[in-house]
């Protein structure tokens, strides 16, 4: 088992080397819109797995990954060859291509923000102009001369007035 630190820089080279050569120096048409965004290499250095997006040439237009994924297939023995030759490792890596899925799921996420804050919007519209449905003041205080429905001058929660002769005519809490 090769050093973690090891395969950590193997692999950023050789995302580089591919992506560099996938860029200028392969000329498949297929290939115009791929983009390395990561590379893993197996412990043992043998096995390299690069993941790509393929973006559009505008933006209206539809990535074509199967077309994408056709051409890396058929470039895999050149880029495999460079790949030797830049790096300088005893056993190049077979190079496997997987389709990155990490930006179509940013951009879904993306679409559901978005569509929860228009929501959050419409919420928040509709409850600027609304009243509440009860009395504007729900709970009932029990007053100072002991009527129902009376404010209190001492707006503590859980004050209750107790006229006692031992506790000299003062307020308790309970608790």
């Amino acid at each position: 088992m090769a050093d973690p630190a090891r395969a950590k820089r193997l692999a950023k080279r050789i995302s580089t080397i591919v992506a560099s050569a996938i860029e200028y120096e392969i000329k498949d048409p297929r290939l115009a819109g791929v983009t390395i965004t990561d590379a893993k290499v197996s412990g043992d250095l043998h096995d390299a797995t690069l993941y790509y997006t393929v973006m559009g040439r505008a933006i209206e237009d539809e990535p074509d990954y199967a077309g994408a994924a056709v051409a890396l297939e058929k470039a895999t023995g050149v880029l495999r060859t460079k790949v030797g030759a830049g790096t300088g490792v005893r056993f190049t890596p077979t190079l496997t291509f997987v389709r990155d899925t990490v930006p179509d799921a940013a951009h879904r996420m993306e679409e559901l923000l978005a569509r929860a804050r228009a929501a959050d919007a419409d919420v928040a519209r509709i409850r600027a102009g609304a009243t509440p449905a009860g009395d504007a003041q729900p709970y009932r205080v029990v007053g100072e001369e002991g009527a129902v429905g009376q404010e209190r001058s001492d707006p503590g929660i859980g004050a209750v007035e107790h006229d006692d002769q031992d506790a000299g005519d003062r307020d308790r809490f309970d608790d």
